[in-house]
């Protein structure tokens, strides 16, 4: 299991379709369709939105293997990528660091792609997708990002540049864990 993980603008949805665009004839990888209590017309990542108790019913019924919640909204992982792993794949979502404890107990093979992005990049980022206000935004450049624990297998990718440069380092990351199975 791959998740990837940064801090919002960074351009985690971009650099995952890119690699899924490029690798979608492999059935061996499988990119995570995540669930999220947000329409889904609300644009980013291609998910599947769900209402609020759509999604606790969802969970109740162990349709997650992994859930968790920020920003306001609810997101969860399908439980159907386990029977992926089990048949020898790979598996990449977009998840989130406050959720990779979460996502270690789900998964004990776990590969964590931190992907960051230069603080200008990042508020420039936010603002063109237009869902926050300017407050918001700043909000979100004054978090300080966590580190990530040593525990982990952590890769990480710098998206501040032309989008090829860092998805050729996905794309490599990706290679290297389906040659390793």
């Amino acid at each position: 299991m791959i998740v990837v993980v940064g801090p919002s603008g960074a351009g985690k949805d971009t650099l995952i379709d890119y690699a899924a665009d490029h690798l979608r004839d492999n059935p061996d990888v499988h990119f995570v369709r995540r669930v999220i209590t947000r329409d889904s017309d609300a644009g980013g990542e291609n998910h599947q939105g769900c209402t609020e108790e759509a999604f606790q019913r969802k969970k109740v019924a162990g349709e997650f293997c992994v859930s968790w919640s920020a920003h306001g909204l609810h997101y969860g992982i399908p439980a159907s990528v386990k029977e992926h792993l089990k048949t020898g794949g790979v598996a990449v979502a977009n998840g989130s660091r406050s959720a990779l404890p979460h996502f270690r107990s789900a998964f004990p093979s776990l590969k964590v792609v931190v992907v960051t992005a230069r603080p200008e990049i990042l508020s420039e980022r936010l603002a063109n997708r237009g869902r926050e206000s300017m407050a918001e935004i700043m909000g979100r450049l004054d978090r300080k990002v966590d580190a990530i624990c040593d525990s982990f297998d952590v890769t990480t990718i710098d998206n501040s540049g032309e989008i090829e440069e860092a998805g050729s380092a996905l794309l490599a990351l990706l290679q290297d864990c389906l040659s390793a199975r």
